[in-house]
């Protein structure tokens, strides 16, 4: 059973930046690849990233393309996610999931964006852009 815990979440200013951290147990990391994902009140859960594993595969939702940028330290059994540049819409639960990276095919948006495909789940870190 792999758990994932999410951390570093706060409040920042508009043009801030904040690193998220994704720490996993209970199983081989290497095998899983990563993403994160955003749910803000009223409205529905985003892709906001994935990293795989196998082949070190991104992927950016449309909102946060050269804002963000999601990276791995195996070693750690950690992901993160740095935010930079941030915006009151930003502002939502942040969670990271995992899926295993072969459930990742094809390597597209609509694939690695999708919720439904990560079977595991953190249990969110609230980030909050406002001034």
């Amino acid at each position: 059973q792999l758990q994932l815990v999410e951390s570093g979440g706060g409040l920042v200013q508009p043009g801030g930046s904040l690193r998220l951290s994704c720490a996993a147990s209970g199983d081989t990391f290497d095998y899983y690849a990563i993403g994160w994902f955003r749910q803000a009140p009223g409205k529905e859960r985003e892709g906001v990233s994935c990293i795989t594993s196998s082949d070190g595969i991104t992927y950016y939702g449309d909102s946060v393309k050269g804002r963000f940028t999601t990276s791995r330290d195996n070693a750690k059994n950690t992901v993160y996610l740095q935010m930079d540049s941030l915006k009151p819409e930003d502002t939502a639960v942040y969670y990271c999931a995992a899926t295993l990276d072969e459930n990742l095919r094809p390597r597209t948006p609509s694939t690695m964006g999708a919720p439904f495909l990560y079977h595991y789940w953190g249990q969110g870190t609230q980030v909050t852009v406002s001034s």
